[in-house]
């Protein structure tokens, strides 16, 4: 799979369109932040999700939807258990459950710290916060009944207000992505690239990375090649393979998905 990209570019720079000081200067405020509040994790399911590419598919580790399918019924007894509504779960309903992000039943913080203590489960993402929740993923875009959490208006104002600077008509998800020390991004697309879409806009948002040390790489998986985005603000086409490298410091990033304003879009020459 060759990268789709955005309009022949493999990734579009928004740097121009992004006050880099004042991003730089986010730094603090998001660093002191994520130590006050209570993140999560993502990832840790990609194989069984079926978006990683083929050569990654028996990579050694370990999956949390791939776990839990191969449990025994005394082995799904205990995880039920760690559940935050053990009651609604039977270990012996024929069809079973899904588990996890966009599925039917969410992970609890007990099950996320089993999963990875017992069974070795990997998440790449090891801090997760969501400064305004998007919903599903094909929600993330849609502005309507979104708001900035209470805890993103107490520990994250400054943030907020650049957010809400940014060249966007509307917003409709705000998240902040992190990965400890010597975590890499496993990689993975977020959707199917559809024939009618490729090299098209697809879904419009930015990636912003206050300190620029987060190594986000595209993955083009014809070539067998990373190339690595070494912006502070950017946009790539989320249909392409992509995942972050290893290193031995904590790093993150911020993704605003919403719809760009008229001015940007006509900057970029994405039409009306």
């Amino acid at each position: 799979m060759a990268l789709v990209g955005l309009s022949g570019r493999p990734f579009v720079d928004l740097e121009p369109y992004v006050d880099l000081e004042a991003l730089e200067g986010l730094d603090l405020e998001i660093c002191l932040g994520l130590a006050r509040v209570q993140t999560f994790v993502t990832g840790g399911s990609h194989k069984s999700m079926g978006i990683v590419p083929p050569h990654l598919e028996d990579d050694p580790y370990a999956d949390y939807g791939e776990v839990i399918e191969g449990m025994s019924r005394d082995e799904r007894i205990l995880f039920y258990s760690l559940s935050d509504t053990p009651h609604l779960l039977d270990p012996d309903a024929e069809e079973g459950y899904s588990f996890g992000e966009e599925r039917d039943v969410p992970l609890s913080r007990k099950q996320v710290r089993f999963l990875e203590y017992r069974y070795g489960v990997y998440f790449p993402w090891s801090t997760y916060l969501e400064l305004m929740p998007g919903g599903l993923w094909d929600q993330q875009s849609f502005p309507d009944g979104k708001a900035f959490t209470k805890d993103a208006l107490v520990y994250f104002p400054r943030t907020v207000a650049f957010v809400r600077e940014l060249p966007f008509a509307s917003i409709g998800s705000v998240k902040i992505l992190g990965l400890s020390a010597r975590q890499h991004g496993t990689i993975h697309r977020d959707r199917e690239p559809s024939g009618e879409a490729r090299g098209s806009e697809g879904d419009t948002f930015m990636m912003l990375s206050p300190t620029g040390k987060k190594r986000l790489f595209l993955w083009d998986d014809t070539d067998k090649k990373d190339l690595v985005v070494d912006k502070r603000a950017y946009w790539f086409n989320d249909a392409d393979y992509h995942g972050v490298h290893d290193d031995p410091f904590f790093r993150y990033s911020i993704r605003v998905d919403g719809a760009f304003a008229p001015e940007l879009r006509e900057e970029l020459g994405l039409g009306a």
